[in-house]
């Protein structure tokens, strides 16, 4: 079955809350959600991906920000909102997960700043039609939910002209994954062309990933221009956030890739 087979309303939209909802504060390779979200509300700038690659080094974000109205499909903690609004824009944050926005209200209160935080589903968005010039995901939508779903609603909701950022996991990471899901490695162990297929994780999570030419398509079919492709190189020193993947093997393959599209105006 691809991303393609999958239709809204299947149960991948339930099984994700919950896992979300019930994530205890120390919840093994997710880690303290409370303390991640801190450590990123208070970077001195936007810092991209499990790397943490400095937004002076990727140039991900359009200039200016003052001004637009953006929305963050997946925000969990909603500390990429927070650099927006730093930055002058007007954003709005939304997640599956109560839990979640919860520490995202928590983290606004720490820092003295408030945005609409909105508990909703990225495939199925109840907000009003060209709402918005700037969407983006960082590993919310764009892993978690069926990217035809949620790519058609960042369409119906971006302005003509506005942008599409998201952060999603490297297709070569994905077929240098372990069979038993516990590294990656330097050997191309699963099939690239079976990719396309929702995948079911230890901890009840389901993920969508795309090979290169998936995701080229769907945006294509959602009438979206592609604008860039960033794949993130870890910096020289980095340290590996999880034990998936080394930060030796992201030096030399990307294991974070960077869409930018655009609505035509």
């Amino acid at each position: 079955m691809s991303c393609d087979d999958v239709r809204l309303g299947s149960d991948h939209v339930a099984r994700n809350r919950e896992f979300w909802d019930r994530l205890s504060p120390a919840a093994g390779e997710f880690g303290d959600q409370h303390l991640h979200g801190r450590q990123r509300w208070a970077a001195p700038e936007p810092r991209w991906g499990d790397w943490s690659v400095p937004e002076s080094t990727l140039h991900v974000l359009p200039a200016p920000l003052g001004d637009l109205d953006t929305l963050e499909l997946g925000c969990g903690t909603a500390y990429i909102s927070s650099w927006l609004a730093r930055a002058g824009a007007r954003p709005v944050g939304l997640d599956v997960s109560a839990r979640q926005l919860r520490i995202a209200r928590d983290l606004q209160g720490e820092y003295g700043m408030r945005f609409p935080l909105v508990l909703g589903d990225a495939e199925a968005v109840e907000l009003p039609d060209a709402s918005f010039d700037l969407v983006i995901s960082e590993y919310g939508a764009s892993v978690f939910c069926v990217p035809d779903g949620w790519i058609a609603e960042t369409r119906r909701l971006l302005r003509p002209g506005g942008w599409l950022i998201f952060l999603a996991i490297g297709p070569i990471s994905g077929i240098c994954m372990s069979e038993d899901d516990t590294g990656v490695g330097e050997r191309l162990t699963r099939s690239y062309f079976s990719m396309a297929e929702p995948r079911t994780g230890s901890d009840g999570t389901v993920e969508f990933q795309l090979p290169y030419g998936g995701w080229v398509r769907v945006l294509r079919r959602h009438g979206f221009v592609i604008e860039d492709l960033i794949e993130i190189q870890a910096p020289a020193g980095s340290r590996s956030p999880w034990p998936y993947v080394s930060p030796q093997w992201a030096r030399r393959w990307p294991s974070e890739i960077i869409w930018k599209a655009r609505r035509p105006g």
